[in-house]
């Protein structure tokens, strides 16, 4: 496919280098030109410099012939544009949009998406997708990723594997024995740094970071059995009362009754609109002051907190913060962080979760680039590997085989199979059936089998 991209910052590189990589022919405009000759050098892709809704620029970009537009700059208003550029002047098919003010997205003005008005098909709300995963992290403890699937019927969770961990130095074969109505499998483990998919008689070990797709409803048993029995943080410390912090706040605040959240906000004015729009002062308190103050983090006893948040647009703030306030006594701490490098400093500093809203934007566009009979797609192990929810058609390869002859690739491995409200552990015995929703990991450099598998094939026409 020929893709535009329009920006090139942090999110605009992510999909450039993961779309480009998947043979794409990839061109991505941006006002700044270093950020252009730096995409441009490091990755396969043309780079322009110039307004990425501005119609000139566009045709600079061989518009007319595109498949698909991105508009993820940092300005709404430039992405809702450039996207109805793309449809008016250009008939661009598909045009996606990164949309950050919720002002847009309250649903009595969501028609102006509209094809007769902007012609948007995807709106991407990084704030609203990173809130909720937020909030779905916090519902279960001891788990440092949690993605769900199938109409959030499966659930993959990132656990690491500490010293007391009971299932260590047990053949993955013998907990299937142990657990036999277990609807759970570890499809993927990183240990020393490589990341690999793990056979029958392989044993965890601690210190491993593994992902085990399992039922939803079966998510904290696994977590027990994993050695976690952790219970919902109710004393709650919020750093940051932007639209992430304020997204959560309001979900926590709707959906726990007991919760008592704090919020620190460094500007004065957004901290007093907060506690007006928040309301609820016997349940909520909003702080004026900064995260990387101790007084401000004293007045806000992080140092009783049983999970300290911190979600400002500045990653070090973040991790420092929550560096401060594990230091404080605060139980937990999960941070948002938008680097790599940022993201490999959180271990040693103590951080027991974190979020990158890079990735979270990445995998939403990935899973609309890649076509319709992919439900999810979530980067993993920066990037080493992929979480997937495949919907497997009548003409996939796999359909009518059991899985252990259905020729599948090393560097595959299928956890469940949702087929309408049943949950299905994957075994060399399975036969997948038209319609199941396929839940699997991937490591990078088997996409295309993925692809292979559950695309239609070519025998089809």
């Amino acid at each position: 496919m020929r893709i535009i991209i329009c920006g090139a910052g942090q999110v605009g590189q992510g999909i450039a280098r993961r779309l480009s990589a998947e043979g794409n022919d990839v061109t991505v405009i941006d006002t700044q030109a270093q950020l252009v000759r730096t995409i441009s050098e490091d990755l396969d892709v043309q780079g322009i410099v110039g307004h990425g809704s501005h119609p000139d620029v566009l045709e600079q970009a061989d518009a007319a012939n595109a498949d698909m537009l991105i508009a993820v700059t940092h300005a709404d208003e430039v992405n809702m544009i450039a996207c109805k550029v793309g449809d008016a002047l250009f008939g661009i098919p598909t045009r996606i949009a990164r949309v950050r003010a919720q002002s847009y997205l309250q649903g009595a003005w969501q028609g102006i998406f509209a094809r007769e008005n902007l012609a948007i098909d995807l709106v991407i709300s990084p704030e609203v997708a990173v809130g909720d995963m937020v909030v779905d992290r916090l519902s279960f403890p001891g788990a440092r990723d949690v993605v769900h699937f199938a109409n959030r019927q499966a659930v993959a969770l990132g656990v690491l594997l500490d010293e007391d961990c009971p299932v260590t130095g047990t053949p993955l074969a013998q907990l299937t024995e142990l657990f036999p109505d277990l609807p759970a499998v570890v499809v993927a483990v990183r240990r020393s740094g490589k990341v690999f998919i793990p056979h029958r008689d392989d044993e965890l070990e601690p210190g491993d970071f593994i992902y085990i797709i399992t039922g939803a409803n079966s998510a904290r048993r696994v977590l027990h059995i994993l050695g976690h029995e952790e219970s919902e943080a109710q004393r709650i410390v919020i750093a940051g009362g932007g639209n992430v912090g304020r997204y959560v706040a309001r979900r926590l605040l709707r959906e726990r009754p007991k919760a008592r959240l704090t919020i620190i906000e460094r500007h004065r004015d957004k901290a007093e609109a907060l506690a007006d729009e928040l309301g609820e002062p016997h349940r909520v308190a909003v702080l004026s002051g900064s995260a990387l103050d101790a007084r401000v983090m004293e007045e806000a006893e992080a140092q009783r907190a049983e999970l300290f948040l911190a979600l400002t647009n500045d990653d070090k703030v973040n991790l420092l913060s929550t560096m401060l306030a594990r230091q404080m006594g605060a139980a937990h701490g999960m941070s948002l962080v938008s680097t790599l490098d940022s993201a490999r400093m959180a271990v040693p500093l103590g951080i027991d979760s974190w979020i990158d809203p890079r990735a979270v934007t990445v995998s939403k566009i990935l899973q609309y680039a890649r076509g319709g009979f992919l439900h999810a797609i979530y980067p993993v192990f920066d990037d080493a590997g992929e979480l997937i929810e495949a919907e497997a058609l009548q003409t996939s390869p796999v359909i009518g085989r059991k899985l252990r002859e259905a020729d599948m690739p090393d560097g595959v491995r299928i956890g469940l199979i949702v087929r309408g409200e049943e949950i299905i552990r994957a075994t060399g015995e399975t036969e997948i059936q038209p319609g199941d929703n396929v839940i699997l990991f991937a490591l990078a450099e088997q996409r295309e089998q993925v692809a292979r598998l559950f695309r239609v094939s070519l025998e089809y026409f």
